[in-house]
């Protein structure tokens, strides 16, 4: 404005300024309220601010670990994605976009998003821990299908169980493998055993279709038709 002053510029520069102004009022309240753990007064405001700001990577950061904390996975990782192409070499983005999938028990896309952080630095550790663990749980999960297609369904079943042993810490996985367990031991013919297990799945998940299906072809064998 001082090497070109004009009445218009002079408008629009005063305007943009009391904008700025503001949004870094609103800033300072969306980090205020993060640190009170008010996740849904901070998610409102930055809201705001991201708007205006979009190409904000540590603005879609803090709202990704707002999502996190609202119980909100899909939002964060919509957010963390964005983060991840907006900031070079964003590795900490990849690594927690690949740890809400595989809470979420997606592990085939948790392992693709590790591996893009490895791709940027081979010696993260925290992607290279991760990286083990759920290449090591998808070995397990595509075995014990192969397994199941091919009808060997003991084999399944003890590939499930080491499922369960691998990943202990996320329920999702246990509640998979034992509902996979469940369809071995009815195409099995071991119809008590089906029953019972598939009874257990479906405390957890009442509207399970695959544990209700192999749970009916269970009863079937035992000539419980009504159930």
């Amino acid at each position: 404005l001082k090497s070109n002053p004009s009445n218009n510029e002079e408008k629009e520069a005063q305007t943009q300024l009391t904008k700025s102004d503001e949004l870094q009022r609103l800033h300072s309240q969306a980090l205020s309220a993060y640190q009170q753990e008010d996740y849904e007064a901070a998610i409102s405001l930055l809201d705001e601010i991201l708007a205006v700001c979009v190409w904000d990577a540590e603005l879609r950061e803090l709202r990704a670990e707002c999502y996190i904390k609202e119980g909100e996975p899909s939002k964060a990782i919509s957010d963390l994605k964005a983060a991840a192409k907006l900031k070079n070499d964003n590795t900490e983005a990849f690594y927690k976009i690949s740890r809400i999938y595989y809470q979420l028990g997606d592990h085939e896309l948790s392992l693709s998003e590790v591996r893009e952080c490895l791709k940027l630095d081979q010696d993260h550790k925290q992607c290279f821990s991760l990286y083990k663990q759920v290449k090591k749980l998808n070995k397990q999960i595509e075995s014990a299908e192969e397994f199941i297609r091919e009808g060997r369904y003991e084999d399944a079943i003890s590939k499930y169980e080491s499922v369960m042993k691998t990943e202990p810490e996320v329920p999702i996985y246990a509640t998979r493998a034992k509902e996979r367990i469940c369809h071995c031991l009815s195409k099995n013919q071991q119809a008590t055993e089906a029953i019972k297990l598939c009874t257990e799945v479906l405390q957890l998940e009442p509207t399970n279709v695959n544990a209700l299906k192999d749970r009916a072809e269970a009863y079937l064998l035992e000539d419980l038709y009504e159930e």
